[in-house]
């Protein structure tokens, strides 16, 4: 339910191969800078263009003038990134990704056709194929008490390691406006999290999360 292959269809990345080396994916958060540096110079010259230090971007991506972008960073083909968007670095957005005006993001995986646009945080996280963040929803990726991250699960607790670590959600996922997303969330394939929710926990692939007491699978279609 929490294991890399399990969340994500690793084809919809130009990350999917690394990705693929960890059980888990928040293994893989430690690394997205050195990935970056060492995949950029090797992407081809004819579709990415080298836009500063470290910095690769698809030459058919839409890059506003007004966003601010530091490196490492790869924005892959047929990107957008908005008015006001503001990289920080260790960033990867997919191909056909949307970062939106005054979305935020830092050491982060976004796969094929992730849509953060408008008003988002996203820090220490991997969103996966597909996935959309309602305006205003936010990755919190630092615990209030700054103790290392744990994955809570039913039946065991997995340590992470690691002091930041936000959420890693699965292709399909839809998170509602103005939700938080603690540290430590992993949302399996294809579920769906009402507005306005505040999550700390896993959830599982075809759910709806309407408060922590409920959470109830998705009708299957005939």
């Amino acid at each position: 339910m929490v294991e890399t292959r399990e969340l994500f269809d690793l084809s919809h990345s130009i990350a999917g191969e690394y990705l693929g080396e960890f059980r888990y994916p928040w293994q893989a958060l430690a690394g997205i800078g050195e990935l970056i540096t060492k995949l950029g110079p090797s992407l081809p010259p004819e579709r990415f263009e080298q836009r500063g230090e470290d910095i690769w971007v698809a030459r058919s991506a839409q890059v506003a003038p007004t966003a601010h972008i530091s490196g490492p960073c790869i924005i892959d083909e047929d990107a957008e990134v908005r008015h006001g968007a503001f990289i920080r670095g260790k960033a990867i957005v997919g191909k056909k990704a949307v970062v939106g005006n005054s979305t935020e993001l830092k050491n982060v995986i976004l796969f094929d056709n992730v849509q953060v646009p408008h008003y988002n945080y996203v820090g220490d996280s991997i969103l996966g194929y597909k996935a959309h963040m309602g305006a205003g929803s936010i990755t919190s990726n630092v615990k209030s008490d700054k103790q290392p991250v744990v994955i809570r699960l039913p039946d065991r607790v997995i340590e992470t390691g690691l002091k930041k670590c936000g959420a890693m959600l699965g292709d399909g996922v839809e998170i509602g406006c103005n939700s938080v997303l603690n540290p430590g969330t992993v949302i399996g394939q294809d579920s769906t999290v009402y507005p306005t929710s505040s999550v700390r926990q896993v959830i599982p692939a075809h759910h709806i999360y309407k408060d922590k007491d409920q959470i109830v699978a998705k009708r299957s279609e005939a």
